[in-house]
């Protein structure tokens, strides 16, 4: 594992789209980003308007992504338009995290 004071570098090598936009600016996004010159990854995060600062996010192989598709389309057969509501049997935990 790198050290604290290593500069971590990233490139956007393609960009599939924003998930949400916050009132700061700030775009929740879907990109294939290749991480300290390494094979790109799926990547969904924050970042600063600039993308001169991100929060923190995931990355994803190609094979992960097929998986999250999978389950995301058995919890979801049929994409609503609009946010759902909760099932009851699902848990109505929330966090506060500050990731910037």
């Amino acid at each position: 594992m790198a050290g604290s004071n290593s500069e971590v570098r990233c490139n956007i090598v393609q960009h599939f789209g924003v998930l949400a936009t916050e009132s700061s600016g700030w775009t929740k996004e879907l990109n294939l980003v290749s991480w300290n010159d390494r094979e790109a990854k799926y990547d969904i995060r924050s970042w600063a308007p600039d993308k001169k600062k991100m929060g923190r996010g995931i990355t994803l192989t190609g094979v992960e992504c097929d998986v999250l598709r999978s389950l995301l389309n058995t919890r979801f057969p049929h994409a609503p338009r609009t946010a759902p509501t909760p099932a009851p049997s699902e848990s109505r935990a929330t966090a506060s995290v500050n990731n910037r």
